[in-house]
């Protein structure tokens, strides 16, 4: 039996009055999803995000490879660090480094773009060696890693700092949500040093000139401490492997000792390479047992708040990713296809929200239209009255497979 979980970061919406009323998987057109959804052996809601954890990608990506975030869970910038091989001691916290936008209003600062414009890997690689020369003192490490994502390491920095993800501030005055707490100080003043360093630098410059966002600030958020996960094959006596654009993903996948597949011209946005990523997972399916493709536009484009673009999303996810995995897993005799995201990040909002996202397993042993009414969407799949309230436990569920280590609660 081959397993390929089909991840469409932050897809789920709120109803838009642009769209009549819909959502944007409502007004999408879906029919490989809605074919999922009609002939799935089981079709409903999952709660990803634990109540007293924040609705990131972190917890969720952590739920949906069947890890209780509860247990596992130690902070975002952690898992970024292990995707790109920086080794993390006892004393070290890590934080987010994301490369923004800030404009001025009435003299104060305001979250104009959290991505810098989808800064390019090599432009913001060139601005964050620059930065490690103007703002790196002792116990402070910067890491470039790709487009806007970022990494500082702080040895013997406080975890416990507030930070604020500066997705949800887009368009909001900086001022209330800097980073506060013990040895804040320190983090507010590298922002501030890194504004004047970028004020003028030649990336920028390129940019402006191109009609593009320039790179004007850091923003600091997301930290933690190294996560201690047993792989996977230890939980699930399976091998695995994962396809991502997003250090995030990335990150988990090491963690868990997964296969981690890089894709040429995978960017996390809606040029992103998504018949490559198809076909990378299905040939790692040669080798593994289960596969997970995350998809990062529908996530980016409701961040952005467009949604017309993330309308496109869904569809380029449903036809380019889903439709060409339902045809080309033929190769395999058994298989089953868990098709989910990580969290809504609805348009109105701009940002996640912890609330249920529909999911559906599609099994080739029963291939047969359970009921002809459904289709993939937050409503629909409301009305199936299925809800799973742990949505780690999903993972078993798609396998059979109870978890073979430790993953329960503390």
């Amino acid at each position: 039996m081959k397993y390929v979980i089909l991840q469409g970061d932050g897809m789920p919406d709120h109803p838009l009055p642009e769209l009549g009323g819909k959502t944007p998987l409502e007004a999408a057109r879906t029919p490989n999803l809605d074919r999922i959804a009609r002939c799935a052996v089981t079709f409903g809601m999952v709660k990803t995000i634990p109540d007293p954890l924040p609705p990131g990608s972190d917890v969720g990506n952590l739920t949906v490879l069947g890890y209780d975030p509860m247990v596992y869970y130690t902070g975002r910038s952690p898992l970024e660090a292990a995707s790109i091989g920086v080794p993390l001691g006892e004393k070290d916290v890590t934080l987010r480094c994301n490369l923004v936008t800030l404009a001025e209003n009435d003299g104060e600062a305001i979250m104009e773009d959290y991505s810098a414009g989808h800064i390019t890997t090599e432009e913001a690689r060139e601005i964050i060696l620059d930065l490690k020369k103007g703002l790196e003192e002792e116990g402070f490490t910067f890491y470039p890693g790709v487009s806007y994502r970022h990494l500082l390491v702080w040895t013997g920095g406080n975890k416990d700092i507030h930070t604020t993800p500066p997705h949800d501030i887009s368009g909001k005055a900086i001022g209330a949500y800097v980073p506060t707490g013990a040895g804040a100080e320190i983090l507010n003043r590298m922002i501030e040093k890194s504004r004047e360093i970028l004020k003028d630098h030649p990336v920028n410059k390129k940019r402006l000139a191109e009609g593009k966002n320039p790179a004007t600030s850091i923003w600091l958020w997301g930290q933690g401490t190294a996560p201690k996960m047993p792989p996977f094959e230890e939980l699930y006596g399976l091998t695995g492997s994962v396809i991502s654009a997003v250090d995030l993903v990335k990150g988990i996948g090491h963690c868990a000792k997964l296969r981690v597949i890089d894709v040429p011209g995978a960017t996390g946005y809606l040029d992103t390479n998504y018949e490559g990523k198809v076909d990378y997972a299905l040939d790692s399916l040669e080798e593994v047992d289960l596969t997970m493709i995350h998809i990062e536009s529908t996530d980016e484009t409701g961040h952005v708040g467009k949604a017309e673009l993330k309308v496109q999303a869904v569809e380029d996810f449903d036809g380019r990713v889903v439709g060409r995995v339902l045809e080309g897993i033929k190769r395999f005799r058994d298989y089953r296809i868990l098709v989910m995201s990580d969290h809504p990040t609805p348009i109105d909002l701009r940002t996640h929200v912890n609330e249920p996202v529909p999911f559906a397993i599609y099994s080739s042993e029963d291939e047969s239209v359970k009921n002809d009414s459904f289709v993939y969407t937050e409503k629909s799949a409301a009305a199936s009255d299925v809800y799973v309230s742990e949505g780690w436990r999903l993972l078993g569920m798609l396998t059979g497979k109870e978890t073979r280590g430790s993953n329960e609660r503390r």
